[in-house]
């Protein structure tokens, strides 16, 4: 076996179900998961439409390129929301179709990754807390994680600047997630443009896991992405910039396993011989089905008013009981709880069947600091009144504390 596999830390869930084992919850009060990302509104018609004429599509084997069709349809959609009016985004060079974004994510850095920078064992810059798929991939990869803590003094923003420039020298990648998981905030055109300007410097690639980008609460104002700061600064070919976005979240296809990667030309070229090694082509049903999820907003649009009316009942029932603030995108709440996030996990399951995911399975100890500590993940991806009656229980498990 990779000697490698040991140095994995079990998984967020795996925890989670450790840490509940042999508890009884009422019996009178329904279960309420809040613990995972899965979202639970209904899949768009058309998308469903899509597939099921095109079954026999699972007659002919797939291309790890994916349809000509798919990844038009994507490269059309990609230069609309972000606006890339200055450098084309290509659909025959600048675009992969992955099975999901968690598979993509993690093989970027098994195929961008030296052994060795300079001679000595390479770091990979993340944000702290995580998506625990950056860690893994950075640890297989023979890599070792550099964290950034995102924390309420800084916005829950990466704070690039901190970074030594010792390491920087040898970091061949940055992975960032904007709007950030579990936070919710979202980097500024600023802090993109500083990242990309390091990347030019030092010569990394940039990894932006963009999966939350299409949930927020002002269609005036939609998230800034990572490509979308590259156009406007006229980097030729997205030199350094991949963007990896997915259907799970927009347009609430999970089990679809449906997201593209997106960005730097040349890195394209070589992530697709690797990947016809990996063997990850998306089956021709899916892929029709995704080219139709690419091209229609009305469901997106929809799905975001959604997301919207859960927040605002949601906030109305919690924020005299909670110090908890609507996040700038993304569908999750990272209150700060007045006791353990293991302990207020483990009790308020216990009495009031609620689960919530506890902020230190989704972070480190780093420099003295554990951003996660004492923190919650709540996914608001439940049906609106199942979020109601949610955010009641939460409410008097936090006020019997009193």
């Amino acid at each position: 076996m990779n000697s490698r596999l040991a140095s994995l830390h079990p998984y967020p869930f795996q925890r989670l179900a450790q840490l509940i084992q042999g508890v009884s919850p009422p019996a009178g009060k329904s279960a309420i998961r809040l613990s995972m990302g899965e979202p639970q509104h209904a899949a768009p018609e058309l998308v469903l439409e899509a597939m099921q004429a095109n079954l026999s599509g699972l007659s002919n084997y797939p291309v790890t390129m994916g349809t000509t069709e798919l990844r038009q349809a994507i490269a059309r959609w990609a230069t609309h929301r972000f606006q890339l009016k200055k450098i084309a985004l290509l659909a025959e060079r600048h675009v992969l179709p992955v099975a999901g974004t968690r598979e993509a994510l993690f093989s970027i850095a098994q195929a961008v990754i030296d052994r060795r920078v300079n001679s000595q064992r390479p770091s990979v810059v993340m944000p702290n807390p995580f998506y625990q798929i950056y860690e893994g991939a950075a640890l297989l990869a023979g890599a070792r994680p550099y964290f950034l803590n995102t924390t309420q003094a800084n916005g829950f923003r990466m704070d690039f600047g901190s970074v030594p420039e010792e390491i920087w020298q040898n970091v061949p990648l940055v992975y960032i997630c904007s709007p950030g998981n579990p936070t919710g905030a979202v980097l500024t055109p600023d802090d993109l443009a500083k990242l990309i300007g390091l990347a030019q410097q030092h010569n990394f690639i940039i990894a932006a896991d963009e999966c939350y980008s299409e949930i927020y609460f002002d269609e005036n104002r939609p998230p800034v992405g990572l490509l979308q700061v590259a156009n406007d600064l006229g980097i030729k070919d997205y030199r350094h910039c991949v963007v990896f976005h997915s259907l799970s979240k927009r347009s609430n296809l999970p089990g679809l396993r449906s997201g593209f990667v997106a960005g730097d030309g040349e890195l394209m070229q070589q992530y697709h011989q690797y990947r016809t090694y990996q063997g990850c082509a998306l089956p021709p049903p899916t892929q029709v089905a995704s080219q139709a999820a690419w091209s229609d907003e009305t469901h997106v649009r929809a799905n975001r008013t959604q997301y919207r009316a859960k927040f605002d009942a949601v906030l109305k029932i919690l924020k005299p009981a909670l110090e908890v603030e609507r996040p700038e995108a993304g569908f999750y709440l990272w209150p700060k709880l007045p006791q353990d996030d293991e302990v207020f996990t483990h009790e308020l399951f216990a009495r009031e069947n609620v689960l919530v995911l506890p902020g230190t399975y989704l972070s480190r100890e780093f420099e003295g600091v554990n951003p996660g500590k004492n923190r919650a993940r709540l996914a608001l991806v439940a049906p609106v009144p199942e979020c109601i009656e949610a955010a009641h229980r939460i409410r008097n498990y936090v006020e019997s504390l009193k």
